[in-house]
């Protein structure tokens, strides 16, 4: 049975785009507001008082019918979710014929009611009714039809963004696999209890690794997971390797994307301390500043830098720089820099609270 959280198991996204939302609501009455400005405009080219009276007019009957169309999308929105692209779209038009016709002749009573017209049916109720009903069928037609484009441009980018998150997060191959099963060899006779826990501790970082990348998880199981890979390294490098976590005022319910920090530990330990004959101490620093966290990590530079590693230090960094990118834009940001004879990897992103 697939888990509820299973991206396998989500509903499609829907064909036609949210339209019984306030921002799509803003952007009918503004339209509706353009329209009556135009006409107003087209009527009387002198601009004068009876050209005011005529926008004061047309602005509320264009209000009237935009509020009324708005509505009405609000309402009909669950049932429009469930429609294929081309019933939904001319129910749409449809519904916005009908909202059109509805809300012309409701205009006219009201005007009459307020004693503004004499007759509760004016002779000219019914062009104004084929006129009104035209420019509605015509802008709901291309309006709505530029909003299913955009709809789907957006959908399609939302899924490249993923399909692009999941190929960068199946290039990490840790280093560490190969050594650490030999480690657990050396220990199955040994140490059985333990090599059974290293196991374990493996089997939990593959499980992220092979994760949903799009997945945001605690910030504390972010930091076990490291800790876990953290004891695999210690158990293969021994005291060549020390570890410092330093922690300040980190909320207990942010999120970050999964397997942020366990890249970064590993170009830590793979660049930094397996080069150098005596080891090092990788630090992690982990703090707020406002609404951004900060992660830093550090590691002693390598007594000599070989090309093959050079290289794949950039490689894996440029890895984890266009995963930030991917997933928080202009939002975050990655820093690598020398300073003291350390190495550092600052990245800055947004804090999520779950």
């Amino acid at each position: 049975m697939a888990k509820p959280n299973d991206p396998t198991t989500a509903p499609a996204p829907s064909a036609l785009p949210d339209l019984g939302t306030l921002g799509m609501a803003l952007r009918i009455v503004v339209l509706a507001e353009t329209i009556a400005l135009i006409v107003a405009i087209g009527r009387n080219p002198a601009l004068d008082v009876q050209a005011w009276q005529d926008l004061k007019l047309l602005s509320m009957f264009a209000l009237a019918l935009a509020l009324l169309s708005a509505v009405a999308l609000m309402l009909c929105s669950p049932l429009l979710k469930r429609m294929s692209l081309a019933t939904g779209s001319v129910f749409v038009v449809l519904l916005l014929l009908a909202v059109t016709a509805v809300g012309t002749d409701a205009v006219i009573a009201a005007l009459h009611g307020l004693g503004l017209i004499a007759d509760p049916w004016p002779p000219w109720r019914e062009s104004l009714l084929v006129r009104t009903m035209l420019i509605a069928a015509i802008i709901g037609t291309l309006g709505l039809r530029y909003l299913i484009l955009k709809h789907h441009a957006e959908t399609e980018g939302k899924s490249q963004q993923e399909a692009r998150m999941q190929a960068l997060q199946s290039r990490i191959r840790p280093h560490f696999l190969f050594n650490s099963l030999n480690s657990v060899a050396s220990l199955t006779r040994s140490d059985p209890a333990r090599a059974e826990a290293v196991l374990h501790d493996l089997a939990d970082l593959f499980r992220v690794l092979l994760a949903d990348a799009r997945k945001l998880v605690p910030i504390s199981a972010e930091q076990e997971i490291s800790r876990q890979y953290l004891a695999l390294e210690k158990l293969r490098l021994g005291e060549r390797l020390d570890i410092k976590w330093s922690v300040n005022n980190i909320p207990r319910s942010a999120q970050i994307p999964a397997l942020t920090l366990q890249p970064l530990l590993e170009n830590a330990i793979y660049h930094g301390i397996e080069p150098r004959f005596a080891g090092g101490t990788v630090k992690i620093d982990m703090w707020t500043e406002g609404e951004m966290l900060n992660i830093m990590i550090s590691n002693p530079l390598p007594e000599a830098q070989t090309m093959g590693r050079s290289k794949g230090n950039r490689i894996a960094l440029d890895n984890i720089r266009q995963r930030l990118a991917t997933q928080f834009g202009e939002r975050a940001s990655m820093q690598s820099f020398e300073e003291g004879g350390q190495y550092h990897v600052k990245v800055k992103m947004p804090i999520l609270l779950g």
